[in-house]
């Protein structure tokens, strides 16, 4: 059966936005502003955490930022991270900044997250800024979650009175996103369900879905007979599966089993293009207004 539903390409929307803040950005120069400058620090050597910060300057670079990439080793202590958190914070050239995580072990992730400056948290992580996006002030945003909102702006997808049901409740995707979606804005308005690993029978929900949204991180996860005909979905998930058919032995699916599930979607995000290159221009998005001091004056 063939995909009748509209593919939402992230992969060109994230595109379209690095072309605009790059426009914006040489105007900024133009009329004598400073350079937006973003500042990343990665403690050991994650292969997926070094893949997104290559991607991060790559992206600072196309946009006409400044970046500024720390690498520590696996064996630097809390002690030492909270003292560099510190140096970017009190460092003026810096306007945002990011702690890629996961952190080792013997490191707490929410002592760093606590010390970043809230005005520089350009991830959206410190408790300010989860606060005032829960009572819908003006903040950043964290990057997965905005990047699926511009989407389905970008896409002009209806979201009011829609029954939005979102699978999975980490703080960095699903409980931000169901905020989100049921706050009085566009995209939002939604009634939102948010299932998680204790929800009993998750298909009851989903069926009645108009919009789903799956971040569980479990390959394949939503199937065909869990969704009526007509529904959005948004797959955040991704996963390594073993492949025969690629060079390097793996291909990535996402939490959505997408050849089942599309043709029965009017809209839908494939893995890998679709919420992945999201989020490296959510936080371009943010990084632009820090250096223009847009949440915090």
């Amino acid at each position: 059966m063939k995909s009748k539903a509209i593919i939402i390409d992230g992969k060109l929307i994230s595109e379209q936005i690095q072309n605009e803040i790059a426009l914006e950005v040489g105007k900024l120069i133009s009329n004598g502003g400073k350079k937006p400058h973003l500042a990343a620090i990665l403690v050991g050597n994650d292969g997926a955490s070094e893949t997104y910060v290559a991607a991060k300057v790559k992206a600072c670079e196309k946009v006409g930022f400044d970046s500024t990439l720390l690498r520590l080793p696996e064996t630097t202590s809390e002690k030492e991270l909270l003292a560099k958190v510190q140096e970017l914070n009190n460092d003026a050239k810096v306007d945002g900044y990011i702690v890629q995580l996961p952190l080792p072990k013997h490191i707490n992730e929410e002592k760093i997250i606590d010390a970043i400056d809230y005005k520089k948290d350009v991830d959206g992580f410190h408790p300010i800024n989860v606060g005032r996006m829960t009572l819908g002030l003006k903040t950043y945003l964290p990057a997965t979650p905005a990047g699926i909102l511009e989407l389905l702006r970008r896409y002009k997808i209806e979201t009011e009175g829609k029954h939005c049901v979102v699978i999975g409740r980490s703080q960095i995707v699903g409980s931000t996103v169901s905020i989100l979606m049921s706050q009085k804005n566009y995209p939002g308005n939604a009634t939102v369900t948010l299932c998680h690993s204790k929800t009993k029978d998750i298909k009851e929900h989903t069926l009645q879905a108009d919009i789903i949204i799956v971040a569980r991180g479990k390959a394949n996860f939503l199937t065909a007979d869990m969704v009526k005909e007509g529904v959005v979905v948004i797959d955040v998930g991704i996963t390594r599966v073993p492949s025969d058919k690629s060079k390097n032995g793996f291909k990535l699916v996402g939490d959505v089993k997408y050849d089942e599930v599309a043709p029965k979607a009017s809209y839908i995000t494939p893995v890998p293009g679709g919420v992945g290159p999201m989020t490296i221009a959510s936080l371009l998005i943010n990084t632009l207004k820090a250096n223009k001091k847009e949440v915090y004056s």
